[in-house]
């Protein structure tokens, strides 16, 4: 017998996550990097002064772009935390002030894939660790893919990148092999195998809002 789980599926709400405002009686940046901070915040959780600490990031963009042989765009990008070249999709910080999400995203895929999209979808939106840091990653499906006019100078870990096409279901086998392992090539590409199985019935439109970024990046006044 269980005993304090419902079990009538539909007496329950939508499975979805519960955004929560706390009152944050203190909250200080510790360390202040290139990339990214680490926050201290002290706030009320059911009568309880709590102190968290946590990294602060700005969010970033991913793009899993397809062709029309349902063929991925991957490439291959050290990555030094991991001492590995990992298998990635095209992304990149949100840290351009006032930039669209997917303006954002439309440069990262010109950038490092010399490629731009007629077509552009939010694929799904992700926490990468929500217990450590606030980071928040928007994927994208573009299709309809063409060519920039011109090509863009890689630099650092991005100038001995490896681009290579895959079709989709052998990223998914790769994935599930447990070959290749960056999250929003693992998330992106189940996603996508998802959605494909539906005709794509999941995708948002590419300026859809993302309230779960702008709730944790509120503009100041």
């Amino acid at each position: 017998m269980t005993t304090g789980i419902a079990t009538d599926e539909q007496a329950l709400p939508a499975l979805a996550d519960e955004p929560v405002d706390l009152t944050i009686s203190r909250s200080d940046r510790v360390f202040a990097g290139k990339i990214w901070d680490v926050r201290s915040e002290t706030f009320d959780y059911n009568g309880e002064n709590v102190l968290r600490e946590f990294v602060d990031h700005p969010g970033a963009v991913a793009v899993l772009a397809l062709d029309d042989n349902d063929r991925v765009l991957l490439i291959k990008q050290y990555r030094h935390p991991v001492r590995s070249r990992e298998w990635e999709i095209p992304a990149g910080l949100l840290d351009v002030t006032g930039e669209d999400f997917l303006v954002g995203a439309q440069r990262e895929l010109a950038e490092e894939a010399d490629l731009e999209a007629a077509e552009w979808s939010v694929l799904l939106d992700y926490a990468t660790t929500p217990g450590g840091n606030n980071e928040l990653i928007r994927i994208y499906l573009a299709r309809g893919l063409r060519a920039t006019e011109s090509t863009f100078e890689r630099t650092d870990e991005e100038a001995d990148m490896e681009l290579r096409w895959v079709g989709l279901d052998e990223v998914v086998q790769a994935v599930l092999a447990g070959r290749i392992q960056n999250p929003s090539l693992v998330i992106a590409s189940l996603a996508a195998h998802a959605s494909r199985q539906s005709d794509w019935a999941s995708l948002q439109p590419g300026d859809a809002p993302w309230p779960e970024w702008t709730r944790l990046h509120p503009v100041a006044d």
